[in-house]
């Protein structure tokens, strides 16, 4: 992914009066971090709310301010629950020689065989996973590749994972990830033909006594 730099100015408007802010085209903002005081900002709100549509939670942007450039993570966006538009955004200024802890989403990729062919339906068990890492090497997403489950009952688990060696994953290796399973109307005429096959023999036995007698 390119890039992401937001263009911002120092704000020293608090309260009602970011309403007028906003009015006028302005996204309130703050940066804050480990090694940096909490500044208030505020940014285009047209461009900042196209350009963070492409991020996500695990994607570094850089806040231009006064001629100093902070390389940071969205942390937080608030929203117009009407409108939808952003109202507000928390960044958090990241250190690039200093590894960081942060969680980052899944993305499914593949086609499995065992939906494929078996009618299976894939479960997730994960949507997110804890990473650490240096901030230049944090994935936007981590892949997981579905094509590895080919029948119905296997796992995806932690360590089948394909990432960088540079990102170490905080979860225990055998934490399941996703499983294709049977539907429940399988589930059903599975148990149901099962019960039929042990009630066979009995009827036999039964029709034996009655020839019998």
């Amino acid at each position: 992914m390119d890039k992401v730099v937001l263009k911002a100015e120092k704000r020293d408007v608090i309260g009602k009066q970011v309403k007028a802010m906003r009015r006028e085209g302005k996204l309130p903002a703050v940066i804050y971090g480990r090694h940096l005081e909490p500044i208030s900002i505020s940014l285009d709100a047209h461009s900042t709310g196209l350009a963070l549509a492409k991020v996500t939670a695990s994607s570094l942007v850089t806040i231009e301010l006064n001629g100093t450039e902070y390389p940071a993570l969205v942390r937080e966006r608030q929203r117009d629950y009407i409108k939808g538009n952003l109202t507000h955004v928390d960044f958090l200024a990241v250190d690039m020689n200093e590894t960081i802890r942060t969680s980052v989403g899944l993305l499914f990729s593949g086609v499995s065989a065992a939906v494929k062919d078996y009618n299976g339906v894939l479960v997730h068990n994960l949507e997110r996973l804890e990473v650490e890492c240096l901030p230049a090497d944090l994935p936007e997403r981590i892949i997981v590749d579905i094509s590895l489950i080919k029948q119905i009952g296997d796992i995806i688990r932690v360590k089948d994972l394909n990432i960088s060696d540079k990102v170490t994953i905080l979860a225990d290796e055998e934490e399941p990830i996703a499983v294709v399973t049977i539907t429940k109307d399988e589930a059903s005429a599975q148990s149901a033909g099962e019960g039929a096959e042990s009630a066979s023999p009995e009827l036999s036995v039964e029709r034996g006594k009655k020839e019998e007698e």
